[in-house]
């Protein structure tokens, strides 16, 4: 009897702690409860303006990073382009360049006067010994020619070569009445710079 009263009497304030503690707990869950249950009714009771708001900002994400712009054509590409453009301009600009000194040194050499003083130099005795043969023309021939029907003025300087060495035949001459009068005709030899005067000691056909 006497050991069933003393656990009996240790039973009773275990059994009050388990119910206070139960009891706290059940306090605390309580005002939990009744802590969500007013915000949840304080936000719904909000005007729509304000609850919009809140929702937004509640609900809100983060905005999205704005996507960098696609350059241009021109800072895309610029940086061969204007190398291409450059050459492409040089190579056109050399072409013309080249275009009209082809057309003025076929038309000076198709004119009587320098068909005439070619075929004097390939004749002489001199030149052919100064430079050999066979004697060959240069394609850069300098000077003008002008001629207007009848008349016309030439001033020449035409490059020749032969297996001995060079010369340039200078011409200055004149037409008059449908025929050309020479006031100089020599070949320089590019050696010795002697010059010979291919009007004197010459006996060749006029060119065609």
């Amino acid at each position: 009897m006497v050991s069933h009263a003393l656990i009996s009497a240790m039973a009773t304030p275990a059994k009050t702690i388990w119910r206070e503690c139960r009891s706290f707990i059940a306090r605390i869950l309580s005002s939990r409860n009744r802590f969500r249950q007013a915000r949840t009714a304080g936000r719904d009771s909000l005007p729509g303006s304000l609850h919009s708001a809140y929702k937004g900002c509640v609900e809100e994400t983060p905005p999205a990073i704005p996507s960098m712009p696609r350059p241009n054509w021109w800072k895309r590409n610029w940086k061969w382009f204007v190398p291409v453009t450059v050459v492409t301009l040089a190579m056109f600009f050399v072409a013309l360049v080249g275009s009209i000194a082809l057309i003025v040194f076929s038309a000076i050499k198709s004119t009587d006067v320098y068909k005439e003083a070619l075929t004097r130099a390939k004749a002489h005795p001199a030149v052919i010994e100064a430079i050999g043969l066979p004697i060959t023309e240069g394609f850069l021939v300098s000077g003008n020619t002008s001629v207007n029907g009848a008349s016309g003025e030439a001033n020449l300087s035409i490059p020749i070569s032969g297996p001995k060495g060079k010369a340039t035949i200078y011409v200055a001459a004149t037409k008059s009445l449908g025929q050309w009068n020479y006031s100089g005709l020599v070949a320089e030899i590019e050696k010795t710079h002697k010059r010979i005067n291919l009007l004197q000691n010459t006996a060749v056909p006029r060119p065609p």
